[in-house]
């Protein structure tokens, strides 16, 4: 198989595996240590160092499955006689090429290994209709593995190769695109990997791999640490790690766009791009991710110019129990009896006042009101908090309860949703956060909130909100157990709604802060969003959402303020809210959430080379930053 790519793994022949190898291994940029035999203590210490096993033969019944094996043609057969699917099978090339075609007709290998000198064979069964297998062979220096790819090999493995090595692989490789895998192949279905491996295998590939299934890069960052995001000062993709990359500038314009130009080129004229266009946005890498944002800046510029707004606003946590049980929320607790984290608080809608009160004072025109669903809990709780801030506070804009939030209270007063949503109007609700959606695909969401509402409620609560006269936001949240098809979907999901109803103000993304999910303490998610995936949901936001939402907003809850400015250039004009004490995102164990003041915010603004200004909740400018002058009302 050649779709143009070459992939390649870092791979390397152990002996022994113990815990001391494993993690030196790991720490010089391994990522499969190939073994004749594995020890159940060899796995352990594997999985500890966060490193895949894959054996050369099938191996006994004794002996734990690997993450993958190497095998010659009988043995491939045999796996795939024991359910093993291709996708864990690399073939070893024998002497009779009927033999090797044989096996990968029938096992559907994912890698047909071979040395150099035989590469015209495997080449050619490669290319053969109906079989799906990358050529994969080892390759020493630079020279030969450019020989190699001239003759047919599509994935390389590299044993002790450094950084910058692997640079000078890139470069000379020209336009063919260098894509480091995993274990698998690239585009394996986390489902898929669900289903079929070992826990441990998995959580490992879990580890090492983006949403792509692509091999991660390498640094410490995520969302919620208090590094700064690992990008170049003169590009915006963080996809290689070497001084020529982190010194180089970003390509022009559309030069490094590669097989995305023509797409990228029609949505500059104008073109709506559909769904599987959105899904191919989402799998640029590198200097594609950087062409992506290009174009996200310019339909930025040409919808808001070059003023970037944030809101003074608090969010005020009210309750942390909740009776949900989604996988990636680390701030809900549970009774005391189930021995979840943290004391469960619930604040009286006295002290709910007081906060927005506080608020008011310190010049916020907006209160996010934001909690767990607490088991006690009624739509008439919701409605007693509104009126009560209203009573306070008329001019104060309240800004909340998430969809989840609007269809559980409407069924515990045993109304329709269209009733409920009139009577929190009615009692002064300004808007609906977006919140809720995490990912508008069932698929997901099956595994990430089985218990939550599913697209359809979540959509048809926006729909009668826009009935009633309440705008809300939209939002994302990405980085978890989630993949470029369902951000694709989403998006589609949220235009769907925009270009019926008008009533999103935003898209917000939300990249996952992992270090405190229950879901990635179980080993069952990745650890956050790359900082290119990053880049991709805002830029493709912006493009997909071109002429609907206006407004796309970074996250410095979640990123830090310098990872929030970085986006700027990437498609975004909102940096959010002051927040006044947000707990959320913290609670995950994000370094950021606490506050930002107006002063920090313009300061940032202008050092990004853009005009600060001051807004409400549905983005009307009630205070221009001092460099613009005016107040516009």
């Amino acid at each position: 198989m050649n779709d143009g790519t070459v992939t390649f793994l870092r791979t390397r022949p152990a002996q022994v595996v113990n815990d001391a190898a494993a993690s030196a291994r790991r720490a010089e940029g391994t990522t499969v240590l190939e073994v004749r035999r594995i020890e159940p203590a060899w796995m352990e210490a594997a999985t500890k160092s966060g490193i895949q096993l894959v054996r050369r033969g099938v191996g006994g019944d004794d002996e734990p499955d690997p993450a993958a094996w190497v095998v010659d043609p009988r043995g491939a057969l045999l796996l795939a006689g024991r359910g093993v699917p291709g996708w864990r099978i690399t073939l070893g090339a024998a002497n009779r090429p009927e033999t090797v075609l044989d096996a990968l007709s029938r096992t559907g290998a994912a890698f047909l290994r071979a040395p150099i000198s035989r590469l015209d064979t495997a080449a050619h069964l490669a290319s053969l209709p109906g079989i799906r297998t990358r050529v994969s062979v080892y390759v020493d220096d630079v020279d030969q593995a450019t020989r190699a790819v001239e003759a047919g090999a599509s994935d390389l493995l590299l044993r002790d190769w450094d950084a910058d090595r692997i640079a000078e692989l890139r470069d000379a490789l020209g336009a063919v695109p260098l894509v480091e895998r995993t274990v698998f192949p690239i585009g394996l279905e986390i489902d898929e990997a669900r289903r079929v491996l070992p826990k441990g295998v998995f959580t490992v590939w879990l580890l090492q791999s983006d949403g792509s299934g692509a091999a991660r890069p390498r640094y410490g960052w995520a969302p919620g640490k208090p590094e700064h995001p690992p990008v170049p000062a003169a590009r915006l993709s963080a996809e290689w790690a070497d001084s020529v990359w982190v010194g180089s500038r970003a390509p022009e314009r559309l030069e490094g766009a590669g097989r995305l130009g023509p797409l990228l080129e029609r949505v500059l004229e104008g073109h709506r791009p559909d769904v599987d266009d959105l899904e191919a946005m989402f799998r640029a890498r590198g200097s594609q991710v950087e062409a992506v944002a290009w174009v996200a800046d310019q339909l930025r510029r040409a919808a808001v110019g070059n003023v970037v707004t944030y809101v003074v606003n608090r969010n005020i946590n009210y309750t942390n129990l909740c009776y949900f049980r989604c996988g990636f929320c680390a701030f809900s607790k549970g009774p005391r009896s189930l021995n979840l984290r943290g004391d469960p608080y619930l604040m009286s809608i006295g002290e709910i006042v007081d906060k927005a009160v506080e608020a008011w004072d310190r010049g916020a025109t907006e209160v996010t009101l934001q909690g767990g669903i607490h088991p006690e809990f009624t739509g008439e709780f919701y409605l007693r908090v509104v009126e009560a801030i209203k009573q306070a506070l008329p001019s104060m804009h309240i800004h909340g309860f998430t969809p989840l939030e609007v269809w559980q209270g409407a069924e515990t007063l045993g109304v329709g949703v269209a009733e409920f949503l009139r009577r929190l109007a009615d009692v002064g609700l300004g808007s609906l956060p977006g919140t809720a959606a995490e990912i508008l695909d069932d698929e997901v969401r099956a595994f990430l909130c089985p218990d939550k509402i599913r697209t359809a409620q979540w959509v048809e609560v926006m729909l009668l909100a826009h009935e009633v006269g309440l705008r809300a936001t939209s939002t994302i949240m990405f980085g978890h157990i989630d993949h470029p098809r369902a951000w694709a979907r989403h998006l589609d999901v949220l235009r769907w709604i925009q270009a019926r109803t008008g009533v999103f103000t935003e898209l917000v993304p939300l990249p996952f802060v992992h270090m405190g999910a229950p879901i990635f303490l179980r080993g069952s998610s990745r650890p956050g969003p790359t900082w290119d995936e990053v880049v991709l949901i805002h830029a493709v936001g912006r493009i997909a959402l071109h002429g609907l939402v206006p407004n796309i907003q970074a996250s410095w809850v979640k990123l830090g303020l310098d990872g929030a400015a970085r986006l700027l250039d990437a498609g975004c004009n909102d940096l959010g809210g002051t927040l006044m004490g947000e707990i959320i995102t913290r609670s995950a164990g994000a370094s950021h959430g606490q506050e930002v003041t107006p002063a920090r915010f313009e300061e940032t603004i202008r050092a990004a080379g853009r005009e600060p200004a001051r807004r409400d909740t549905l983005y009307r400018l009630v205070e221009a930053g001092s460099a613009g002058g005016v107040s516009t009302g």
